[in-house]
């Protein structure tokens, strides 16, 4: 029985780790396909883990502070200060704040979901490269 427990533990923080690791890649390339003449991407998020996760990245720098962000990253909190770009992690909050935030990435069912809005895009005048055209919208 507790080899059956810690065989458990093991691959639930096994799989943890992937989803953080997979987590980490699809952040990589959107950030660095927001910006990518940037040498240094200043984000502010209002989750910690969030936080962790992005200051391993190469190039990006966590700030303290929304307002010296070049993006802030949402994870919760409905009252943001700041003019940076807007990027969420909930498709409530991406309802919420749909004629602001660029897009969202957030997990659904076990599954990475994607989305830029288009107006919001061009708003910015931001142009994606072509592998991230498949996961832009006109709304929501």
């Amino acid at each position: 029985m507790k080899a059956f427990l810690i065989t458990l533990l093991l691959g639930f923080v096994f799989l943890l780790a992937e989803s953080n690791s997979i987590e980490r890649k699809i952040y990589t390339h959107i950030l660095y396909s927001l910006y990518p003449q940037q040498t240094a991407i200043k984000v502010w998020s209002d989750d910690a883990n969030k936080l962790k996760l992005l200051q391993n990245i190469p190039r990006i720098k966590v700030v303290q502070n929304p307002k010296e962000a070049d993006i802030i990253v949402l994870q919760k909190s409905k009252n943001v200060p700041g003019d940076a770009l807007l990027f969420v992690t909930d498709y409530h909050l991406l309802e919420h704040y749909k004629k602001r935030a660029i897009g969202g990435f957030y997990w659904q069912k076990g599954r990475p979901n994607i989305l830029f809005l288009k107006p919001n895009l061009l708003k910015h005048n931001i142009q994606l490269p072509k592998d991230m055209q498949e996961y832009i919208e006109d709304t929501i």
